[in-house]
Parts: C-alpha cells; sequence; structure tokens
C-alpha cells in the first residue's frame, strides 16, 4: 500500500530545518486512487469468478455485463499502478524526512518494509487475497537499492521494463498461437468457482482455507504481472520526487494537457482491446496480446487520470476538491484495510456471506457508498488525530518510539 509521505525536501540544513507542509495534491491522488483500488477489488470479492475467465453465471444480463467491461477497461490494472507511482515519489519525501531529523534512513525504511509485510500477510490471509503491501514491501527493498540512480536513468529503465515485460507477453502469445493451444476448461473453471463461493459463504476456517487455496494463482499473477509494472511506477515516482514534480504542478500545466490527450486516447483503446480478451478469450493467444497491450497502455490511462486530478485541484474547485479526496489519502493505509474489513463482512461468511448473491451493478454501488462513508470518516478522525490508526502504527515501527497521535496535524 502507499505510505503516507513525511515531508517535501528543503534546502535548510537537516538540523534547523522545519516541518514545511504536506503536499496536499499528493495526497488528494492518493484519495482518488483509494476510490479506484476499491471499485476493482469489491468485483473480486463479490465473486468467486472474477478473474477465472467465466463470467459468474447468476449474473449474465446486459447490465451485469455492461458494469463488469466498464470496470475493465477505466480501473482493472491502471489504479495500483497511480499508487506505486505515488510510493516512489513518497519514498524521496521518507529520506528527506529522515535527512531533516537527522537520523539513518536505511533501519528506518528496513522497519516500514518489514511492517507492511507482516500487515500484508494478514491482510491476504485474513481478508483479501490479492493484497498489494506485500508485493510493495519486496519491491520496496529493490527501491532502496537502485535509489540513487538519476531521473533520467530511471525513466528509462522504467520505459525498458514496461516494454520488455509487453514484449514477454508477445513472445508467448505467439508461441501459444503457433502450437494452436490455449484456452479453458469452462465446467472444470465453473465448477471451482462453484466451491469457491461456497467456502467463502461458510465459517471463518472456511474463508481462511478458501483464501489459502487462492495464494498460488494470486503469487503468479503478482510476479508475472503487477510486480514487473508496479516497479516500473516505482521508478517513475523516484523520479518525479527527484525532481519535485509535484511541489507546484501548475509549473507544468501543458505537460500535463498533452499527458491526458495522450494517455486518455490511448489508454481506454488498450483498455477496451483488455476488456474484451477477458471475455470468452481465457488462455488462449488473443489474451497474452491483451496483457501485452494493457501492460504499455495502462500506465498511459494512469497517468491521465493523475493528470486531470491535478489539473482540477489547481482549478477554481481545487479546495473544495482537496478537502473531500486529501483526508482519505492521509489515511490511505487505514482506509485499504478497512475497506477489505467491510467487503470481507459483507461478502463472507464472517457477516452476510452475500458473495455470488449480490450483482456487478449493486456490487458497485456499495463500493461507492463505503467510499463515501470514509470520505466522510476520514476527514472527522484526522481533526482530532495527526494520522490514521493504521498509519500510526506503521510509523511506531518505522521510527521504534511511538508519535503522537491525539490532536489535528
Amino acid at each position: 500500500m502507499t505510505i503516507r509521505p513525511a515531508a517535501e525536501p528543503t534546502s535548510v540544513p537537516p538540523a534547523k530545518a522545519a516541518a514545511p507542509q504536506r503536499l496536499s495534491d499528493i495526497d488528494a491522488l492518493r484519495g482518488f486512487a483509494l476510490c479506484g483500488i476499491l471499485l476493482v477489488n469489491v468485483t473480486f470479492m463479490a465473486s468467486a469468478y472474477q478473474g477465472t475467465g467465466v463470467d459468474d453465471p447468476a449474473f449474465g444480463s446486459a447490465l451485469d455485463t455492461a458494469v463488469r467491461f466498464t470496470t475493465e477497461v477505466f480501473c482493472e490494472t491502471k489504479f495500483y499502478l497511480l499508487f506505486s507511482f505515488l510510493f516512489g515519489y513518497s519514498f524521496t519525501l521518507q529520506l528527506a524526512s529522515a535527512d531533516r531529523d537527522g537520523a539513518t534512513f536505511l533501519p528506518r525504511f528496513l522497519r516500514r518494509c518489514a511492517g507492511l509485510f507482516a500487515l500484508g500477510l494478514c491482510h491476504a490471509l485474513l481478508l483479501f487475497p490479492g493484497d498489494i503491501l506485500t508485493t510493495y514491501a519486496v519491491l520496496g527493498l529493490i527501491l532502496l537499492a537502485v535509489h540513487r540512480i538519476r531521473p533520467c536513468t530511471a525513466l528509462r529503465a522504467a520505459i525498458a521494463l514496461f516494454a520488455l515485460t509487453a514484449f514477454c507477453y508477445l513472445l508467448l502469445a505467439w508461441a501459444l498461437a503457433a502450437t494452436r493451444g490455449g484456452g479453458i476448461d469452462t465446467a472444470a473453471v465453473t465448477e471451482q468457482g462453484r466451491q469457491a463461493t461456497q467456502a467463502l459463504q461458510g465459517n471463518a476456517a472456511s474463508v481462511i482455507r478458501a483464501n489459502l487455496r487462492q495464494m498460488p494463482d494470486v503469487v503468479v499473477m503478482l510476479v508475472l504481472f503487477q510486480a514487473p509494472a508496479a516497479f516500473a511506477a516505482f521508478l517513475l515516482g523516484l523520479a518525479a520526487g527527484k525532481c519535485g514534480m509535484l511541489t507546484d504542478p501548475t509549473r507544468h500545466t501543458s505537460l500535463l494537457r498533452r499527458l491526458q490527450q495522450t494517455g486518455f486516447t490511448i489508454g481506454v483503446a488498450g483498455g477496451l482491446v483488455w476488456a474484451h480478451a477477458s471475455h470468452g478469450y481465457s488462455g488462449t493467444a488473443y489474451q497474452l496480446l491483451a496483457l501485452a497491450v494493457d501492460v504499455v497502455t495502462a500506465p498511459l490511462l494512469a497517468v491521465a487520470y493523475a493528470a486531470t486530478v491535478l489539473r482540477t485541484l489547481a482549478g477554481p474547485h481545487g479546495r473544495q476538491m482537496t478537502a473531500l479526496l486529501a483526508p482519505a489519502g492521509r489515511m490511505t493505509l487505514t482506509n485499504y484495510l478497512a475497506q477489505s474489513l467491510v467487503l470481507a463482512l459483507v461478502f463472507t461468511g464472517y457477516g452476510a456471506a452475500l458473495v455470488g448473491r449480490l450483482s456487478p451493478a449493486f456490487a458497485t454501488l456499495t463500493a461507492l457508498a463505503l467510499f463515501a462513508l470514509q470520505l466522510a470518516f476520514s476527514r472527522w478522525w484526522l481533526a482530532h488525530h495527526s494520522y490514521g490508526p493504521a498509519e500510526w502504527a506503521l510509523r511506531t515501527v518505522t521510527l521504534a518510539r511511538r508519535p503522537r497521535l491525539k490532536g489535528a496535524s
């Protein structure tokens, strides 16, 4: 998950530097990305068939298909990249914070990664196997190893990593087409989905066993797909942080406009290919080709989203949007874990056990209602506390001491 940024670098000597103001644009971007992540995660928690290549047989209406298709085009594989970019950007802010405090950065960051990894394991086992925290913790160590690279080198490395990943999928697609192989056993997958649904509707032990059974597939997906793209986004965020690009986005208005034009045009086109291949073409060469397309186009759509948010924040309604989104962004870790907890209570045997019983449209409305509540709760909580609960716990581990929790920051 993303980590709350500590401070923006300054030119004042560390021992005398005062803590600068938070970058509200980063917090607002996180809040926006948090909503997108929720819209994707709810589809996996509401149906055991999501991601299997077979649509949930209980919901096959035109509306159900349209909701799934829209989520796949505009949300899937996009918002975790935005989170990853912000993780890389925040890394530079954490470096500056340690320097300003006169502290050694390495043990701080290692403790932070250890805390994220532990949280991620518990999250994946108990609530949602599609956890991203463990991946971020491991990739954070790699980022630490290469963080001294120049911004232009980080940019080139990120582009190369996206391109290499896409090329590997193209090779796999070619090999599969050449052997005339591919496809899935629809009947077998449907039966597996039915069994998984029953397990998730059972008691707590049954839910945990169901999560454990999903782990191998999730690990494969993370290693082969999400991790390379996430680390490339880390590098982009690292480069942007070193250049201080989000300190004053108004200086980059023309660039943001070009990113919107290019990102929405190419990104949406790639999303359409990705969504089309997800229905009826699982395990085929076409789906692998769509994966290659998605690897290079999803980052463009994620960038277009970010550029749109930043331009809106700089516009006449920017203050209202910041006031709405930034508190949730300051409590990203708390809200991310809370989303999984609430959805687990709604969809699994921990609570109402509505998995497989709520249509895609109602699942999406549930996610939006939950996010609206989180916006209000985050604003209320931060009016009385310096950090979100999970942020405070992670900060305690990171600093090896308990920071003050009470009192608005």
